[in-house]
C-alpha cells in the first residue's frame, strides 16, 4: 500500500497478528516520543476519548526516576494506535523475515496513546534535563486505529487484568529503595521476622502461618529510625534497626511463643494488638523515642515491654486506640500514636508536645 504523503516516519519493526489484525512493534527513539504520540487531553469528555486523564502527580516520580537512573532504568512498551494508513516493506518475500521490515507512517497521520500516556508525558519531562535519554529507545506497539470504540476497548482491555505487585513484593525486589533495603536487611537479622514475615502480601488472612509482612517490617523500620520515603540509610542505622527488632523479639513472649509454635499466628492475630501492622508501627514510634531519649542503654529499657497487657480483650486500654467501637483495629495515624503512647508510658519516656496534645485530646 502507497503512502499519500512524501514525508514520513519509518521505523525497524518487527509484524505480527492479534485477533486476526496486524500489529507492529518498533523501538523509537525516546526524543521523538512527544512528537509522535498524542494524548487526547481532559479538553475532551471521558466518553470521547480512548484513554484514562492525565495524574500529573504520577509524571515528575517517573521522570525523576529516569533521570536518576540513567544507566539502570527499565521502561515497559508504550502501545498506541495509527489513525491513518501505514506501509510494511518486509525484508524479503518468503521465510521468518518476511515479518521484519521498514514500518512508514505519514508525519500527519495521529498516532494515540492507548497505554502508557504518563510515561510518554514523563519521557517528555525527562528529557528536557537528562539530554543523553533522548538517544535511548522505548518499545512502540502499534495497532492501525479502527476508531474511537475500538481504542476505548483496547484500553479496557488493557487494563483489566493490570495488577500491581504488593507492597511487600514490591519491596522484596526493589534495590533502588533504601527503605526496602532495609526492610530486606532486618528481615534477615531479626530470628522472629525471618520466621514469621509474609514476603509476598501485604494482608495476611485468617489462616496465615506468619505473624508479620514486608512491608509493615519497612514502615515500622523506617519510622524508627525517622527516615523518610527517599532518604538514604547507612549501614550502621541499619544494623541498629535490626538490633533493635531481635531486643523487641526477646521481650515479646507471645511472638516468642509463635516462634518456637507454641501457639498459632492466628490465634495470635484474633487476640492480640501486637500482632498486627499497627503494632509494630507503633512500637517502632515509641522505639524512634527511645533511641533519641537513651542512645547509650535503651536495651534495658526494652524488657519493660513484658509489662503491657496487649490483649485486644482488654477494651479499657485499647479501645480507641488500637480498635474502634466494635473491636476492629484501626492503623490511622492518630490510632498509630496513641497506641504508642501506651509503649512510652511503659518504657518510662516523654511524650512530645504534638502526640501530647492527641492524647490531651482522647482522654478529654
Amino acid at each position: 500500500m502507497s503512502l499519500d504523503s512524501e514525508y514520513t516516519h519509518k521505523f525497524p519493526a518487527v509484524r505480527g497478528m492479534q485477533a486476526g489484525r496486524p500489529c507492529y512493534i518498533a523501538m523509537c527513539p525516546m526524543r521523538l516520543i512527544p512528537k509522535l504520540f498524542v494524548f487526547d487531553e481532559d479538553v475532551v469528555p471521558p466518553e470521547l476519548r480512548a484513554q484514562r486523564r492525565l495524574n500529573e502527580v504520577r509524571i515528575p516520580d517517573i521522570a525523576n526516576y529516569l533521570i536518576e537512573n540513567t544507566d539502570s532504568y527499565t521502561l515497559s512498551a508504550i502501545t498506541a494506535s495509527i489513525d491513518g494508513q501505514v506501509q510494511f516493506e518486509p525484508m524479503a518475500d518468503t521465510g521468518p523475515a518476511v515479518n521484519l521490515g521498514l514500518l512508514s507512517i505519514n508525519m500527519d497521520t495521529q498516532i494515540l496513546v492507548n497505554d502508557g500516556q504518563h510515561r510518554r508525558a514523563a519521557i517528555e519531562m525527562a528529557i528536557k534535563e537528562a539530554h543523553e535519554l533522548g538517544h535511548d529507545n522505548i518499545p512502540v506497539l502499534f495497532f492501525v486505529d479502527e476508531g474511537l470504540k475500538r481504542s476505548q476497548q483496547m484500553f479496557a482491555d488493557l487494563n483489566k487484568h493490570a495488577v500491581r505487585p504488593s507492597d511487600s513484593l514490591s519491596t522484596l525486589y526493589d534495590h533502588r529503595e533504601a527503605s526496602s533495603s532495609l526492610a530486606r536487611f532486618v528481615y534477615e537479622n531479626v530470628s522472629c521476622f525471618k520466621a514469621l514475615t509474609d514476603l509476598e502480601q501485604t494482608s495476611l488472612s485468617k489462616r496465615s502461618s506468619k505473624l508479620f509482612t514486608l512491608s509493615a517490617i519497612k514502615q515500622a523500620s523506617r519510622i524508627l529510625l525517622k527516615k523518610g520515603v527517599k532518604e538514604g540509610i547507612s549501614d550502621d542505622e541499619m544494623e541498629l534497626a535490626a538490633r533493635f527488632w531481635n531486643k523487641v523479639c526477646v521481650n515479646m513472649p507471645d511472638w516468642q511463643k509463635a516462634l518456637n509454635k507454641n501457639v498459632s499466628t492466628c490465634d495470635l492475630r484474633e487476640q492480640f494488638v501486637h500482632a498486627h501492622g499497627l503494632g509494630l508501627a507503633a512500637l517502632g514510634t515509641a522505639g524512634a523515642d527511645l533511641l533519641r531519649q537513651q542512645p547509650c542503654d535503651w536495651e534495658k529499657y526494652i524488657t519493660k515491654l513484658n509489662g503491657i497487657d496487649w490483649s485486644r480483650s482488654n477494651v479499657s486500654l485499647w479501645r480507641g486506640r488500637a480498635m474502634d467501637s466494635r473491636g476492629r483495629l484501626s492503623k490511622t495515624k492518630i490510632n498509630t500514636v496513641l497506641t504508642a503512647n501506651i509503649i512510652r508510658k511503659a518504657l518510662g519516656l516523654s511524650i512530645n508536645a504534638d502526640d501530647q496534645l492527641i492524647e490531651d485530646q482522647f482522654n478529654s
